[in-house]
């Protein structure tokens, strides 16, 4: 009976172990997040660039205006002097 419940430990234990995984399915789920931690990593720089832009759009808007109101002011005080 012992040598029975040594035999199906071993052969459990076996069998245990060989349905994991394989090198090649590791080595494929270590480059599909490698690939994944790429495109987070891309994702984020367009996001980061995107943020850079509206900041500047807005600052240039911000200028422009600005500018606007400024000609407007010595226009306008221009013509009250004549």
């Amino acid at each position: 009976m012992k040598k029975l419940s040594s035999l199906l430990l071993v052969a459990g234990t076996l069998a245990f172990v060989a349905c994991g995984p394989s090198a090649e399915e590791l080595e494929k789920k270590r480059q599909d997040s490698i690939a994944t931690a790429d495109s987070i990593a891309a994702v984020e720089a367009e996001v980061q660039a995107a943020k850079e832009k509206a900041i500047q759009d807005s600052i240039a808007a911000v200028a422009e205006k600005a500018q606007a109101d400024s000609i407007a002011a010595a226009e306008a005080k221009g013509k009250k002097k004549k």
